[in-house]
């Protein structure tokens, strides 16, 4: 595979919040970006409440990268699943005088109209938790409890 990079672009627009957006997210019908506001997390000085911040975004891109890879190796390996939903929590610490996200925890739970599908369902999540090329990326801790539900 080539080397692929993704653009992101980002404002100050006032206080501690800015405008964060990509050229290759532009919607090319409405002519309109796909922008995010973004902040400063509301338990740092100044920080504003209800809006995204970069904690909540390096947390997402572990969440999302579980469910993007757990979608592809599915499809690979043609299992039949009802649905994917995942909860996720980065922890934030400070190590050695710097705060860093310590852990990522993932709580991932499929369900599936066949009890026979259990194990192999929970082997595909936990191949697709290696696999995650966020989750491989960064030097956070990765911990990931899986659920499995059956649907009759």
């Amino acid at each position: 595979m080539d080397k692929h990079s993704y653009n992101v672009n980002i404002s100050w627009t006032q206080d501690r919040k800015g405008m964060m957006c990509s050229p290759e997210l532009q919607n090319k019908q409405v002519n309109e970006a796909n922008c995010i506001e973004v902040s400063t997390p509301p338990e740092f000085d100044k920080g504003i409440p209800n809006i995204w911040t970069p904690e909540h975004l390096f947390t997402a891109a572990v969440s999302s990268c579980l469910m993007t890879t757990f979608l592809a190796i599915a499809e690979y390996s043609k299992l039949d699943f009802i649905s994917f939903k995942c909860r996720s929590k980065g922890i934030l610490e400070k190590v050695d005088g710097k705060f860093v996200i310590s852990e990522v925890l993932l709580f991932p739970e499929v369900v599936i109209a066949d009890a026979s599908k259990t194990e192999r369902t929970e082997r595909i999540l936990e191949k697709s938790e290696k696999a995650c090329l966020i989750s491989n990326s960064i030097n956070s801790k990765v911990t990931m409890e899986a659920k499995v539900i059956v649907q009759n």
